[in-house]
């Protein structure tokens, strides 16, 4: 179990101001709405929003900045040892619903989220949880990579050392090369610990991230458009790290390059305008989709 000191929180709230924004917001529980209920504007999720053994389930979810509706009644579930792609055009409100799964829309201060969104049972917008504690469990990597101002090392032991996670320098010597050889990064830096994660090429900076990530014992991890700014090479190493990751953790990811959803997922819930539209088995979306704006997307009619 993670644990946390006051003064550690502070810290780790201080550091992750560095990398990603701050939290506060309170979500209100509202009725379940099922696939065969009319979404609002006349949308219809079709599809199958409900998996085996879900992980996280997201039920009726409404995301608004100020009068701007951006996330449209929204039920997903998401399976651990998988990988979900969340597709669709540039404003779509696929990032805003990924930001929703650790809280992190709460540090705009016109968002307001409504609905329930649950991790294991567990309401994740309770005032009984942690944010902190939450992002823990649900790590985050963010399309441009973004390492701490610090060594290699200490990039990936920063994580543990905060929660808590190691007893003394071995077992974090441990934890840290793990999580570097598990994000297909150790062979390239284990001479160079010392240097700054900041020199790393973009793709080792992205992996760096990733071992970041996962040093800390996540459950799920979260991808926005990790791999918009890489070239092939680097994207083929990350894309093959998810794979091997999704036999540990849920994987949710954002990306606009319908190659990479076909490439990475086992499930594709498509989003437009807000509403989730389509939610199938990746070889349904595109081989077989049931919804004409799913088929206008997949086929480059729209997007």
């Amino acid at each position: 179990m993670v644990s946390l000191s006051l003064r550690e929180t502070g810290e780790y709230r201080r550091m992750n101001q560095m990398t990603q924004p701050s939290i506060t917001n309170e979500v209100s529980p509202k009725k379940s709405v099922t696939v065969e209920e009319p979404a609002a504007d006349g949308y219809q999720t079709v599809g199958e929003v409900r998996c085996k053994s879900p992980f996280i389930v997201a039920e009726n979810v409404d995301v608004y900045y100020g009068d701007n509706h951006a996330i449209k009644h929204v039920t997903l579930e998401i399976a651990k040892n998988q990988v979900i792609a969340l597709i669709g055009p540039s404003g779509c409100g696929k990032s805003t619903f990924l930001r929703c799964l650790n809280r992190m829309n709460d540090s705009i201060d016109s968002a307001r989220v409504t609905g329930r969104i649950t991790l294991d049972g567990q309401d994740i917008y309770s005032k009984d949880l942690d944010p902190v504690v939450l992002r823990a469990r649900v790590g985050m990597v963010f399309q441009k990579p973004n390492p701490f101002p610090k060594s290699i090392y200490d990039n990936v032991a920063y994580g543990p050392r905060i929660h808590g996670l190691a007893n003394d320098r071995a077992e974090l010597d441990d934890i840290v090369h793990t999580s570097l050889e598990r994000a297909g990064l150790l062979k390239e830096v284990k001479n160079r610990l010392d240097e700054p994660g900041t020199g790393l090429s973009g793709g080792q900076q992205q992996r760096l991230c990733i071992a970041r990530t996962i040093a800390v014992n996540p459950e799920v991890i979260l991808m926005d458009e990790p791999c918009s700014a890489l070239d092939p090479i680097a994207t083929a190493r990350i894309e093959d790290l998810m794979d091997e990751l999704s036999e540990d953790y849920a994987i949710v990811i954002v990306t606009h390059s319908m190659q990479q959803a076909a490439r990475v997922s086992r499930r594709v819930a498509y989003f437009h305008l807000g509403h989730l539209i389509e939610v199938d088995e990746t070889n349904k979306i595109f081989t077989n989709p049931r919804h004409k704006l799913t088929e206008d997307y997949v086929t480059g009619r729209i997007g």
